[in-house]
């Protein structure tokens, strides 16, 4: 298939900018700079960015305890993510929310759920609403291989074929639940043939693949937005980074990380716009130069921002 050079670039941009907003986090937490705690995204940005670039900016998406690459993919800008996790008014949830809870709805992104499995039923609730209201929009719901698990899966996922809504789940199989191998808790070769419980479509797709997965979510989401109702989406992949912060990833057998590393999905997609001659090194290394400035930029207004008052603990609150 064809793509316009642009739209690659995009892509790489976009993957880029999610792993280095990453690896900065990362070290600002080592350095005790950054309060709270992290669940990373590193080596799963293919799926994040294939996904969302075949969504429309109206879309609805739900995230999970690992939503920094999310977030970017479906239009926060680093700035309001890093206000958000130094605890800033600034941030995208006035500093409310932490690494585990970022999002905007005016970008189309719910704020996470840290619950695992906890973002399906409310996606395939959103879908539903537009299903009512009769709006050509579609809701997708991001999840680790451990929700698949979970009676809230099967639940939403039920609920969204019988009444052909028009959502997408989105399985992000990295083959690890926390330390817990997938295969010692599912005796299924692909997680995508659970679908056929449901009545729905499902497909396993090598979530590396950035443009795999991109023509995978196009299709999925033309169909619930065309009334066929849902798809599931297994993405195939690998945590290159520890579960959450403290993790040395000791569960992780070196022979398979170190494969894993050679089919990691920014190497691979940046080596094929290079094969493609799409790009060219000095290209590559001028964007990572725009995204590192752009990163640091965002840390230092993070940093300088004042902290929030002791009296805005009560501002939007319930009662």
């Amino acid at each position: 298939m064809g793509y316009d050079r642009q739209f690659l670039i995009s892509l790489y941009q976009k993957m880029l900018m999610i792993r280095q907003f990453e690896e900065r986090v990362k070290f600002l937490f080592l350095e005790g700079v950054m309060p709270g705690t992290i669940h990373q995204y590193q080596g799963q940005e293919g799926i994040a960015v294939g996904v969302c670039s075949a969504l429309n900016s109206n879309d609805v998406i739900t995230s999970t305890h690992r939503p920094h690459g999310h977030a970017i993919a479906k239009g926060l800008t680093v700035a309001s993510l890093l206000h958000e996790l130094f605890g800033k008014t600034t941030g995208c949830c006035r500093g409310k929310g932490g690494s585990m809870h970022v999002g905007d709805l005016e970008k189309g992104m719910v704020p996470a759920i840290a619950i695992v499995a906890g973002g399906i039923p409310i996606a395939t609730g959103i879908a539903l609403a537009f299903k009512f209201r009769k709006e050509p929009r579609v809701a997708v719901s991001f999840m680790g291989d451990g929700a698949v698990n979970e009676g809230a899966f099967h639940e939403a996922v039920n609920m969204g074929a019988i009444w052909s809504l028009p959502v997408v789940y989105i399985v992000e199989n990295n083959l690890y639940s926390a330390s817990t191998p997938i295969f010692e808790m599912v005796r299924l070769k692909k997680l995508s043939d659970r679908a056929a419980g449901y009545g729905i479509p499902g497909v396993t797709v090598d979530g590396n693949d950035v443009l795999q997965v991109f023509e995978t979510a196009r299709e999925a989401v033309e169909r619930a937005r065309t009334g066929e109702g849902p798809t599931l989406v297994e993405c195939m992949t690998y945590r290159i980074t520890g579960h959450s912060r403290r993790d040395p990833c000791n569960y992780q057998p070196e022979a398979e990380r170190k494969e894993a590393l050679q089919r990691e999905p920014l190497r691979r997609f940046g080596e094929y716009l290079l094969k493609g001659e799409f790009v060219d090194q000095a290209g590559l290394d001028e964007i990572r130069a725009q995204v590192d400035a752009e990163i640091e930029c965002a840390v230092k207004s993070a940093m300088a921002a004042p902290d929030p008052k002791p009296e805005e603990a009560l501002e939007d609150v319930f009662v």
